[in-house]
């Protein structure tokens, strides 16, 4: 059965600063990106209920630049396409799953195994 994450943009803080904000699975998963010098979109922080706030800013790999404007146009729009956000977020992670608790990835279902 296909998960049903239901990406939606949202705000943070002034304390958690970035350039762009998602959550998704009914507020359990918050995720924060940055837009860099050379317009590449970067991983920089991730939070789970019952794990807290994984911070991967200074180890954080961007997006390739194709995929950086596919998020950038989506983030843009007025409602998120699903599918789309997925695969971003997914490959988002993906590059920098090393940085990221895998227990909390797993029971999210944001990775495959």
């Amino acid at each position: 059965m296909k998960q049903d994450f239901d990406f939606f943009k949202t705000t943070m803080p002034q304390t958690r600063k970035a350039d762009y904000y998602l959550g998704c699975l009914d507020s359990s998963v918050f995720m924060d990106f940055n837009y860099s010098k050379d317009n590449r979109i970067s991983l920089v922080r991730i939070s789970f209920d019952g794990y807290g706030c994984c911070n991967v800013e200074e180890q954080a790999k961007p997006l390739n630049h194709q995929d950086s404007q596919k998020f950038i146009k989506e983030i843009r729009k007025e409602k998120l396409n699903q599918e789309a956000t997925e695969i971003l977020v997914k490959e988002a992670i993906r590059i920098n799953q090393a940085h990221i608790w895998t227990d909390a990835l797993k029971e999210y279902r944001l990775i495959e195994f």
